[in-house]
């Protein structure tokens, strides 16, 4: 198994993940990386320098806002869903949901039928 995947396959599912990251409530920028990384299993690896210019956009198209808090011991901008970003999110789930399960049938000649992903 690859120890990270490839750029090819995350762009245009970036913002996806970022949204989906943020579904159980308010992150600040570390805490979205460390649980896209703890949700792969260490398969995805987003730099900060990638990270927040995804998080400004999000904010300028109203997906998300944000706010400054020092709950933590120090200052850090807290990142939550908009109602708007809910809708987005949900919609985009359920295209990805179509678009992997096309994958999946197309994959089975090549995985077998009883090929699932797998973490090592």
């Amino acid at each position: 198994m690859a120890k990270e995947l490839t750029g090819d396959l995350l762009r245009g599912n970036l913002d996806l993940m970022i949204l989906s990251t943020l579904a159980d409530g308010a992150k600040y920028g570390y805490l979205i990386q460390q649980r896209l990384g703890d949700a792969s299993r260490g398969l995805i690896s987003i730099k900060a320098g990638t990270l927040y210019p995804i998080l400004h956009k999000l904010e300028e198209d109203k997906l998300v806002k944000c706010r400054w808090e020092d709950s933590t011991g120090r200052q850090r901008k807290w990142y939550e869903l908009t109602a708007k970003g809910e809708k987005r999110l949900h919609h985009r789930a359920s295209q990805w949901q179509q678009l992997a399960a096309t994958l999946q049938e197309l994959l089975t000649p090549v995985l077998g039928p009883d090929a699932a992903p797998a973490f090592e």
